[in-house]
């Protein structure tokens, strides 16, 4: 056997990976119930500003993206697309959110809405720290 490095994975091959962790957790855990949860902010024009990207799986909503236009930042697209993903993930029995971002991101918004910090990697770049959180959804 050999190991191959790659900056580009073609497609098969990524989904093949994917699909062995995803088949592996299921079996592991009994939750085979998976929803992808992606929100667009879209202007008049089509024009994409924003938008919210993550899954429903184990009962937890998980964020992946979230992103919106400098320009049109503090106006509650955020808020509005957060609070769309999370009714969704409740909508589907989810109990807890979970997310990650940086310290020159938007650590204070998540607090706002109720996020607690569970972990911190330091100079995640350097000079910065990575923080991890979770928000409890108060599903059944």
């Amino acid at each position: 056997m050999e190991i191959e490095f790659t900056t580009v994975l073609d497609e098969g091959a990524r989904q093949f990976i994917i699909n062995s962790v995803d088949n592996h957790n299921i079996a592991a855990t009994g939750q085979a119930a998976f929803h992808p949860v992606n929100l667009l902010l879209r202007a008049e024009t089509s024009e994409i500003l924003g938008g919210l990207i993550g899954y429903v799986w184990g009962k937890w909503l998980q964020v992946q993206y979230l992103w919106v236009a400098e320009a049109i930042r503090g106006h509650g697209h955020a808020t509005a697309l957060m609070d769309r993903a999370e009714a969704y993930a409740a909508e589907r029995g989810c109990i807890a959110a979970t997310l990650d971002t940086h310290s020159f991101q938007a650590l204070p918004f998540y607090q706002k809405r109720g996020y607690a910090v569970v972990g911190t990697l330091e100079d995640y770049p350097p000079g910065h720290a990575k923080y991890f959180l979770r928000k409890s959804l108060g599903a059944a």
